[in-house]
């Protein structure tokens, strides 16, 4: 199933991170034993969200890079924030629309 995943989206496995092969792997063994629960759930957001902190922390991103990783960084804590507290949800969302209202202006 992973390799099959990789291959989906024209990638392979040296491309990955180990931060990202481990959460992928991990997710593919949840999903290939149908134990997904909402606390695996949040444990792989913050894996992930985590992983996102570590790539924008390193130097020499391209500005472009460095724009999708801070999108995927703020997907991801919305998200975050869904599976924690729907008061945590509406805050994130309302800065995650102020945020893009301010790039429109």
């Amino acid at each position: 199933m992973f390799d099959k995943l990789l291959e989906k989206y024209n990638l392979k496995y040296e491309d990955l991170s180990e931060d990202e092969v481990k959460t992928v792997t991990g997710w593919v063994n949840a999903l290939q034993q149908g134990n997904l629960s909402p606390d695996k759930i949040k444990d792989f957001v913050s894996s992930m969200k985590f992983s996102v902190e570590n790539e924008l922390s390193k130097v020499g991103h391209e500005s472009r890079q460095d724009i999708y990783l801070k999108a995927r960084l703020r997907n991801l804590m919305l998200l975050e924030a869904m599976l924690t507290s729907p008061e945590k949800a509406k805050i994130r969302l309302e800065q995650a629309i102020a945020g893009i209202a301010g790039n429109k202006s």
